[in-house]
């Protein structure tokens, strides 16, 4: 077995990361850790929501660190050029590039699982979620749900503030009766924690087939037979209406979504969307309203929101 592998270094942004994340999603990378100064602080707040905390990421004194693994293979440098180039254009998304510096070293296949791994230790997410890693032991509290993931090639890990909000906002608003679609979703982990909530009925869309697969293979972990995970778009693939439709992409997507999305949700229902950075927060509340919807509620964490609005 070919142990050789390429570690692909982003020193970016805290307010970038997930798009970064989303550059490496693109190609063919086998796993991606993110290593945030913002995180650290989270951490250092909230001692006793963390069972571990690797003291190595406070080297990082501001912005953020994202790597990704890679085999080393003929197909390896076009995903490196495109990284490259995607970096450069963070700005033209609307996100500050911060240093903007993409590294690529060699390491062995050992290294890299330690490496990718070590980051992912069982983590409170809100008053009940703890997202607990499939490799890590847990026990478990009395009141808490325990969300068994494998993120895999797939976004979400429950450490991003984007994804703490949104677990935040189901765990408020779920009830036991829900129907909730969730908009990429990624690793699956908001469509597990919505079902773990109570709801009755889960669907989760993605584009990104390798997304698809992870969600799936995330939700056996978790011995649940109210989801069902699609590939493709939510307009196109989903049928009927949610009580709760939740979306943790991008500030343009959202807004871009906020008039179709109108007819997949029940009168009453809610819209939790995410992956707003601050300063586009007044711009999508505007197009919510503008859509019809009444905003309840604004959630802030570091340099990111969550937005929940009804129908």
């Amino acid at each position: 077995m070919d142990k050789n592998w390429v570690e692909v270094t982003v020193v970016t942004s805290s307010e970038a990361t997930e798009a970064v994340s989303g550059f490496f999603y693109n190609t063919g990378v086998k796993g991606v850790s993110i290593e945030d100064s913002e995180d650290v602080e989270f951490k250092k707040r909230n001692p006793g929501d963390w069972d571990y905390f690797d003291e190595t990421i406070l080297n990082i004194k501001e912005g953020a660190v994202v790597k990704g693994y890679f085999k080393e293979d003929e197909n390896f440098p076009e995903y490196f050029e495109y990284i490259k180039e995607s970096v450069e254009k963070l700005p033209e998304f609307g996100f500050a590039k911060g240093e903007g510096l993409v590294t690529v070293t060699k390491v062995n296949e050992e290294q890299w699982e330690n490496n990718w791994k070590k980051y992912y230790k069982p983590t409170k997410v809100g008053e009940k979620i703890v997202v607990k890693p499939i490799w890590e032991t847990y026990e478990k509290k009395a009141e808490e749900l325990i969300v068994e993931l494998d993120p895999g090639m797939a976004f979400g890990t429950g450490t991003h503030e984007t994804t703490r909000m949104c677990i935040k906002a189901l765990e408020k608003y779920v009830k036991p009766n829900s129907t909730v679609f969730d908009i990429g979703t990624g690793s699956g982990i908001l469509a597990i924690s919505a079902a773990k909530l109570g709801a009755e009925k889960v669907i989760g869309v993605d584009l990104d087939p390798v997304a698809v697969d992870s969600a799936r293979n995330n939700i056996s972990f978790n011995d649940l037979n109210n989801i069902e995970i699609l590939h493709g778009d939510l307009m196109e693939v989903v049928e009927g209406k949610g009580d709760i439709v939740v979306a943790n992409i991008i500030a343009d997507v959202i807004m871009f979504l906020a008039e179709g999305v109108r007819n997949f949700i029940k009168e009453g229902g809610y819209f939790i969307s995410s992956g707003i950075i601050l300063d586009k927060r007044s711009a999508v509340v505007e197009k919510l309203e503008k859509c019809g919807f009444e905003v309840v509620e604004v959630m802030e964490d570091g340099e990111w929101v969550c937005i929940i609005s009804k129908l």
